[in-house]
């Protein structure tokens, strides 16, 4: 909370940022970062774009080292993943278009370019579900077992995608004089653009929700992993408990925020407070009915890995390679 006596960030000694300097004040640190990175054949290759991807990549990399470890086949698995990567940006995109019609209804056009930004992670995360879901099906891929490893994944692809927005100065939060609290060029320009400075004051540090937000997945991250690796009791398990983790997180964090997605003209209706509830609240009650009904199963209860079906399919992708 910005108390009245609280310094501004001139007089913490940055005065007349420039457009793409970004600033931590209390950590004394201070980056000049053009959202472009580089340019080939006169098209502007923004680092957002390479930053996600990286993501993509790294998430990638960690399903195809475990897939196998829940009885699925890589190569059937890496055909779901693509599918997946592809649907998920176009979610990302369409959720996030669909709650700022208003930006895009003169321009039509202006709806395919993302290389500035606006991609909604939750229109993402259902995009890779629904695209995923029906790529399992046609690939004939167990969808739970699949859902496991994609979801400590998709912590780890988060965790770094988030460093996107930092270079385009988004998802930052209200005013704050905390250690972590942050400044820049563009975002004061969107600040005094935006709102009244009795609500935001663009001269003041503003909380980095995207670097909260980063912190808590790579937590989650670990912590999802190692309980697949430890201590996975039932197909889906993983899903949930990224369902429960990540919303938990995005509800607190997305209640700093000054730029989310609102319903209509509501703007205490934020459309990711009020999914994350649903999310956290929908994991809590179907982790306490799957962990009963294992329970009650106790030993006829088996893994899909454990399944003669499961044992099969490996041997027969082994002898295949």
């Amino acid at each position: 909370m910005l108390r009245a006596d609280s310094p501004s960030v001139n007089e913490l000694g940055y005065e007349n940022l420039d457009y793409n300097e970004i600033v931590f004040p209390k950590l004394g640190l201070d980056f000049h970062i053009d959202s472009t990175a580089f340019t080939v054949f006169g098209i502007n290759i923004q680092w957002y774009g390479i930053i996600i991807s990286f993501g993509i990549v790294l998430a990638l990399l960690f399903g195809m080292r475990h897939f196998r470890k829940v009885g699925l086949d890589g190569a059937s698995c890496l055909d779901v993943v693509t599918v997946g990567c592809i649907g998920g940006i176009v979610g990302a995109r369409i959720y996030y278009v669909m709650f700022n019609w208003s930006e895009y209804a003169g321009d039509i056009k202006s709806i395919l370019n993302v290389r500035q930004g606006g991609l909604a992670i939750y229109g993402g995360v259902i995009g890779a579900l629904l695209s995923g879901m029906v790529a399992c099906k046609i690939c004939k891929v167990k969808i739970l077992p699949m859902l496991d490893v994609c979801g400590a994944g998709f912590l780890l692809g988060q965790a770094i995608g988030r460093w996107g927005n930092f270079t385009n100065q988004e998802a930052f939060g209200c005013n704050t004089d905390c250690i972590f609290g942050m400044s820049g060029g563009r975002i004061q320009s969107w600040i005094t653009q935006n709102y009244d400075s009795e609500i935001l004051a663009p001269n003041y540090m503003v909380h980095p929700c995207f670097f909260y937000e980063s912190v808590w997945c790579l937590i989650g991250f670990v912590v999802l992993a190692y309980i697949l690796n430890k201590f996975r009791k039932f197909d889906g398990q993983i899903a949930l408990l990224y369902l429960g983790w990540y919303g938990l997180g995005r509800f607190f964090i997305e209640g700093l925020r000054t730029d989310s997605l609102t319903i209509g003209q509501a703007e205490n209706l934020r459309v990711s407070q009020i999914l994350a509830f649903v999310c956290v609240i929908f994991s809590v009650i179907m982790l306490f009915i799957c962990f009963s009904k294992i329970n009650r199963m106790g030993a006829d209860y088996k893994l899909y890995c454990d399944t003669e079906e499961s044992k099969m399919l490996l041997e027969q992708t082994k002898n295949k390679n």
